[in-house]
This record gives structure tokens, sequence and C-alpha cells, in this order.
């Protein structure tokens, strides 16, 4: 065999050489650090590209990795005995994976579902970066939420997030929330309220309170899977309510530039895209895991290639 393996390199030494470099700029071995996403489904995430990028970027031993996971509570132990660092937690295990952690951050607990994991010493404790990567979103845009009259739309995980964490960080004067299931709209509002010394309205979405309620904000945020990919030709908001006063941000990330977005640009809103929560949230993780700033740059450049070429 040692013959054959000489013959190899001869013939194929260039292959071989941009191999092994390659591996040596990974630099994976017995010392690399472990972080993971876990979900179902878990094939579409591009996580790990731009957290590969920042570890890569960084100088950082570490790898990212994306595990389909159906049996959450088995998993949670695999990450105390593998010492897995830290995770991504997405659908469908944001609340169900609470229980089974040793400590939540108050903020995710306030929110009620965490999305990321941090293995401390064996001590395995939840926070939620969906609210924070929101907040820093609008506040590098130049827009801080505090003091503003804003308009949710939607009333799911993310919606709750973001909202509650607006409340305990930066609240607004006035929020409305418009939703199509009018039980959950109506326990958004009721639990932000108990935080938010502001006006909570919660609201059924039609094309009348949407009108109303975009006639005085300056801020709407709009938290529905609808525009998403493969549909991004659909918006719940009709270009006509749209004013050049109103700063429009469209959490879907998947085209970049949403319908809504598209519309409230032409309109000559201040627009602000998925991406940017995206990466301000998976940049909280990052600071979480490695105790280092995200580099923020990096991960923004692969995650608009990798968008841009799909």
């Amino acid at each position: 065999m040692f013959p054959t393996i000489i013959t190899r390199r001869t013939q194929s030494g260039s292959s071989l050489c941009n191999y092994l470099n390659t591996m040596d700029k990974l630099r994976i071995d017995a010392k690399t650090v472990i972080c993971a996403v876990i979900g179902d489904p878990i094939e579409h995430s591009l996580s790990p590209l731009i957290h590969n990028a920042a570890f890569h970027a960084c100088g950082l031993n570490w790898v990212y990795v994306a595990c389909r996971v159906t049996d959450l509570k088995p998993a949670i132990g695999g990450i105390r005995a593998l010492g897995i660092r830290g995770v991504s937690v997405t659908l469908p295990h944001k609340i169900a994976a609470i229980p089974l952690l040793d400590e939540i951050d108050s903020a995710a607990r306030t929110i009620g579902s965490i999305n990321t994991i941090v293995n401390a010493d064996g001590r395995l404790i939840g926070y939620n970066s969906d609210g924070d990567g929101a907040l820093q979103a609008l506040r590098h845009a130049g827009f801080d939420p505090s003091g503003k009259q804003i308009v949710m739309l939607g009333s799911g995980g993310a919606a709750r997030a973001i909202v509650m964490t607006l409340a305990l960080k930066s609240p607004p004067e006035k929020l409305t929330i418009l939703g199509a299931i009018k039980d959950e709209v109506l326990k958004l509002a009721h639990d932000c309220s108990r935080i938010l010394r502001g006006a909570v309205v919660g609201n059924l979405l039609t094309a009348e309170t949407l009108s109303r309620a975009l006639d005085q904000s300056t801020i709407l945020i709009h938290a529905t899977p609808i525009g998403m990919y493969p549909h991004p030709e659909q918006s719940l908001v009709s270009a006509d309510l749209l004013h050049k006063n109103l700063v429009v941000f469209d959490i879907v990330y998947n085209p970049m530039k949403t319908r809504l977005l598209a519309d409230a640009e032409r309109a000559g809103c201040v627009i602000i895209p998925g991406t940017e929560m995206f990466i301000n949230q998976a940049a909280v993780q990052f600071r979480l895991w490695t105790g280092k700033e995200a580099p923020q740059d990096v991960m923004r450049k692969v995650l608009q290639r990798a968008l841009t070429s799909a």
C-alpha cells in the first residue's frame, strides 16, 4: 500500500497540497471546540456558514455544525456529555428546551423561549438572542425604539421575543400588535402590558386596523413568514399605507429585499432588511460562547453572498 500512496501524491500533488492547506486552515483536531444548531428541519440553516466564517476570521479553533434533532432530551444530555460549548436552538425546540436546562437568563424567561445554550463547564444556560438582534438592528440603523410608536405584525415566537425585549430594554411609547390568531395576539399584548409602561394594543390584523395603526406610527416591524421564499411576491401591507415618515423593518431575510421592503423603499421609507437581525442575533450568540466581539462584516458578507447566489 505504501508505494500506491507515493504514486498518488506524485500524480495529484497539487490537489493533495490544496487539501492539506484547507485542513491546516480549518485546524480541526482534538482541541477543536464544537458548537451546533439543533432543530427539525435544519437543512436550510445558514447559521453554520456565518459562524464558521466568524470563527475562522478570529483565528479560533472552533467549528459549528447543523444537527437534525427530533428527540430533544437525549440531545440536551449529549451537549453535556460531549462538551459542546454552544448551541443555537431553532424550531420546534425553543420552548421545550427550557425545563431541560440548568439556568435560564431572566430576559429569556420573560420572553418564554430560548434560542441559545451556553455550556459553562457542564452547566447549561439558556438565552434568547432574537430580541437583542432585532433591537441592535434598529439601533445600528439609527432608530432606537424608546419612546416611539411601533406596529408589530405577527404574534408568534419571533414577534414575542422582539416586543418583550423592547419592553424590557427600550420601551416604546405605544405598541400595537396585529396578528391572525386572536388568542395569541391578546395574550402577547397582555404579557407585554405587564412590563411596558406605555400603551399596548392587541388586535386582529385587518386592512382597517393596520391603516389606523400605521397612520400614527414611526416604526413597522414585520415578524411573520409572509413574503419569505418561495413566495417573495406576498406582503401583508398594501403599498398605499406606507408613508415616508415610517421605518420598515422586515425580519424575513430570504429574499434580502422582500415585497414589503421594496414597496416601502418606493414610498420613501427607511428600510431595514432581515439580514441585519439575523447577523446581530448571531453576534450575540458568538459573544456568549467565545467572550469576543463577532466580526459582523465577515458574517454579513458571507450571508449576502449565499443569498444572492442561491
